[in-house]
This record gives structure tokens, sequence and C-alpha cells, in this order.
């Protein structure tokens, strides 16, 4: 700014508001709700990184992962969606666990065992070992994007420990159940299960390797039953027990299978064999992937039923703010009650003799003021009886004006008013005889 401009610059007032009132306005609703959007972020884990790392989950991206499994539910109209806590793990529907293959099999036991009369639950054991792309590959490569380096069958210690898992080599590596078949991604490394109480669903193209299946446990699973390559004779059959999947092969189910429509339809034919319809919800794992997150009063702030109590307190904020908005800026100050001054003190005290209407108290001290400050002025004795210094005052009077009427008169009529205009006029009486004497 050159020395013109600084010269001709509009001084600012000494205590101006710097800001306009729709300024702060603004400052404060745009840091209200970015303070609200942190809170929530902070409580559901959003904005804190993508889980899509290249890991086998739902989350993820690259060939070992089950986004196209969950996306293709959700087009179907089911109710998809992903926990990253453990007590979100007893939902009603269709729990989605995809653990890897080092998980604490004990952990994955605990989960299934708790969900036995709350909904089914589907395991997919892990096979893929993933790599991220090699140099030549990250320029075209998509973010999560793996390169499959080998495969790591799951060691579940605790977990099913009637079952087995082979590795075997397919040349053809076609599948077949459920009514459907199709052709695996990859047949050089096939895994199957076997075991004590394994009904098989889903089979190689020559029958001996059981792809997929669920746990004759005892309970009843018509949609399941119909569906299976074996057949099952029960006894005590228990109708409020829910189903326990296993795919062994992951390829039928993630996104390096999913690519192929019939693989798409075996993923709907499981769920609806599980006893869901569109519309129920179907949950996906996050915790045994490694992205569990322990619950907080804050998570529970942004959580039905709590959301309501939360949404009640942020209003409250925005009456409370919009209260202060009005009166922004340096407030008045209030009037005293009592105010400073002698007249201000006259005035509260008529008003309040006029209030209680106790006219009668105000003659007598009035009376004895006006003779006090006549003693003074006429230099009378100090102490006396008031009949002998009113009769002093009388004789002072005389000697002056001999026809006036005399203080003691006066100040008699002043003692015995009861109306407000007797004491005025006697008062008025006593002020000019005053004066008159002082003079």
């Amino acid at each position: 700014m050159s020395d013109a401009d600084a010269r001709n610059a509009a001084p600012i007032a000494v205590g101006a508001n710097p800001f306009s009132r729709w300024a702060v306005v603004a400052i404060v609703v745009l840091g209200g709700l970015l303070f609200v959007a942190l809170l929530w972020m902070i409580a559901t884990g959003t904005g804190m990184g993508s889980a899509n790392d290249g890991k086998a989950h739902v989350e993820g991206k690259g060939l070992n992962g089950y986004a196209a499994f969950a996306g293709y539910l959700e087009r179907r109209g089911y109710a998809v969606s992903s926990v990253r806590n453990e007590g979100a793990l007893d939902r009603p529907g269709l729990l989605v666990l995809t653990p890897p293959a080092y998980a604490d099999g004990e952990e994955i036991q605990k989960i299934v065992a708790r969900r036995r009369y709350r909904g089914a639950t589907l395991v997919i054991a892990p096979k893929w070992m993933a790599a991220a792309p090699s140099r030549e590959q990250e320029e075209k490569a998509k973010t999560g994007w793996v390169r499959l380096s080998g495969i790591a069958p799951p060691e579940w210690r605790g977990f099913l420990d009637t079952l087995s898992v082979q590795v075997t080599p397919v040349p053809r590596a076609r599948w077949q159940g459920a009514g459907l078949s199709g052709v695996l991604p990859e047949g050089r490394s096939v895994l199957s299960g076997a075991g004590a109480g394994l009904v098989r669903i889903v089979a190689s193209s020559d029958g001996k390797l059981t792809l997929a299946g669920y746990m004759d446990d005892g309970g009843s699973y018509p949609g399941l039953e119909n569906i299976a390559q074996d057949r099952v004779l029960h006894s005590g059959e228990d109708d409020d027990l829910h189903p326990t999947i296993m795919v062994f092969e992951p390829d039928l189910l993630d996104n390096y299978g999913m690519a192929r429509i019939e693989n798409a339809r075996l993923a709907e034919a499981l769920v609806r064999a599980a006893g869901l319809k569109p519309g129920d919800p179907v949950v996906f794992d996050m915790t045994l992937p490694g992205y569990a997150r322990s619950q907080n009063l804050l998570t529970l702030a942004f959580t039905p039923p709590f959301l309501a109590a939360t949404l009640c307190l942020l209003l409250a904020a925005l009456v409370v703010g919009w209260r202060a908005f009005l009166r922004f800026g340096p407030p008045l100050a209030p009037d005293r009650v009592i105010a400073f001054g002698k007249h201000a003190l006259v005035s509260n005290a008529a008003g309040f003799v006029r209030r209680t209407r106790r006219w009668h108290l105000l003659g007598g001290p009035y009376a004895d003021r006006a003779r006090d400050r006549l003693v003074l002025s006429l230099a009378l004795p100090r102490g006396a009886e008031a009949e002998r210094t009113e009769a002093a005052i009388d004789r002072a009077l005389a000697a002056r004006q001999p026809d006036a009427e005399p203080f003691s008169v006066i100040a008699a009529r002043l003692r015995a008013g009861r109306r407000p205009h007797d004491l005025l006029k006697a008062a008025r009486d006593l002020h000019a005889l005053e004066r008159m004497l002082i003079r």
C-alpha cells in the first residue's frame, strides 16, 4: 500500500467488531460441522485409511478379495454390511468369515458356537499368498491389486478338528454342485476338505473332491439338503439350529472366481440355501483379518439407539448457539435497581411511601428537620426541649414579621396532616417561613 492509500484509508474505530454477523455465523456453523464430522469419523473409522490392501477380506479388490461377492449380493437385494467389532458378530442373518491362514482356530470356534441359534455362518478358507505387483505391473495395476505368489492352506487348530484340508492339482479344474457347474480359474492347486460330519455341496467334476459343504451337526437344514450331493439321514433334528457352511476352495467365491457368471450364481445359491432371501442381512467379518476395532462411548454415540440421544444433544447445542448468536456483541450494562445520588434516593423513598400509602409518617420528620436547620441558622441553644425551641423560633419570627403564622402552628398542622394535599400545603408554608428567617 502506498503512502497516499494509507492516508486515504478509513481508520478502524476503537472497539469496533472486525467481523460481520454473517461471517461469525459462517465460522461457527462450519466449525461445528467439522467437529461433528471429526467425531463421526473417529467413531465409525471412516477416513482412517482404506482396507483395500491386498488381503483376503470383503474390502479387498485383488484376486484374493471378496469385494465382488459382497457387491453381487448387494445388487441382488441383500442387506450387505461389514463389521469391525466383535460384539456385532452375533447379529442375525448370514455371517461370512474369511480368516487368514494362521488365524486362531479357537477364536473361530467361539464365534461360530455363539451363532448356532442366531444365524447361519459361512466360512471361506484361505488359499493364496499375495504379493504386491511387480515394478512392471505397477503402472497398470489399480489400488489393492495383488500378484499371486503361492498358496498357504489354513491351519486352524481348535476349529472343526475332525476335518482336514488337502491341496490337489486338478488338470481340468471344473466344479459342480447346486445344479450348477463351472471352471475354476486355477487348477494347479485346488483346496478340498474331508472328514466326519461334512456333507458335500460342491465337488470337483470327477466327484472325488469336496470343494464346499456344510456340517451335519443335528440341525434341520432343508435348503442345504436340497442342494447337497450326499444324502443325509437325520434323527433328533433341532429346528432352531443354524448351519455352518464350509467353502474350502476360495476361488469359488473370491474376486478371481466371481469373474464368471456361474460362480456368482453359486454364491447366491449358497446364501439362499442357508435360509436367506433378498432383504435379509449378510454380514462380512473384518475382525479375524486383523481390522477389529473396540467399541467405546464415542462409537455408541453414533450407533442406534444412542444415535437419537446424540441428535437431540446436537439440536440442543444448535438452539443454544442460535440464542448466543442473537446476543452477539457487547451486552448493554443493566440499570441499577437503586441509582446513585440524592435525587434517586429521594425518588425511591417517595415511591416506597406512595406504594405503602403511609402519608402520616412524613409530617413529623419533615417538621423536626426544619426546626433543626433553623436552630443552626438562628444560633439557638442546642439540646433544649422542642416546645422551648419552637417558642424561640416564634419570637424570632414575630420580631421580623408580626403578622406571619407562627412556626409552631405550621409544624403542628404538618404533623396532623393525613392527606397528601394537607401535607404538601403545610410543607410549602414551612419552607417559605424557613427561607424568610434565614434570609
